[in-house]
């Protein structure tokens, strides 16, 4: 993902402070970013220097004054453009796959063990989404589309995980035909 595009985005929802749009990315179930948090801040005033974000100092309560942000017009152009231009497919990069591929080395204990240590960790990830997904995050819900399509992008993950969760039992299935 890139960092502005999902930045840019944000800001045509509402203004946010830098702290602010840190917290939802770790929080979102929608827009995970992989990347260091520190990330945002430079990524913040890139956008400012390019005038597609302007910000203005607030004072909250007690708290010092932060920077809040809000997206120009050349920000909300770049933003359409990006949104129309053609989708990337993402590139699925898996360590447990390349070390499927050497794994005829192991004894079929010690493949047990690794499939079964990467199922584990599948499910795990798989409940933890549901947890994100139940928690109901903040999220854009301008419009009725709007919600399903959040909707739909958190429930991705999810079958992501169940489908990798089925492939593996058709590996076991295989593996056990195999012998």
């Amino acid at each position: 993902m890139a960092i502005e595009y999902a930045i840019l985005g944000l800001l045509s929802w509402r203004p946010f402070s830098g702290y602010e749009l840190r917290k939802f990315f770790s929080e979102s179930v929608a827009l995970y970013w992989s990347g260091n948090s520190n990330q945002v801040y430079p990524t913040l005033v890139r956008l400012h220097k390019e005038g597609l974000v302007e910000n203005e100092v607030r004072q909250r309560g007690n708290y010092p004054p932060s920077k809040v942000y809000s997206l120009t017009m050349a920000g909300e152009e770049a933003l359409t453009g990006w949104v129309t231009a053609a989708p990337a497919v993402s590139q699925i990069r898996s360590t447990f796959l390349t070390q499927l591929a050497w794994a005829d080395r192991l004894t079929s204990e010690e493949l047990d063990s690794l499939l079964n240590h990467y199922q584990h960790e599948l499910q795990l990830k798989l409940l933890m989404q549901r947890e994100l997904i139940r928690r109901k995050p903040a999220e854009p819900a301008r419009t009725s589309r709007e919600v399903l399509l959040w909707k739909m992008i958190a429930d991705h993950d999810c079958a992501l995980y169940e489908a990798e969760v089925d492939w593996l039992g058709r590996l076991r299935q295989a593996l056990v035909k195999e012998e």
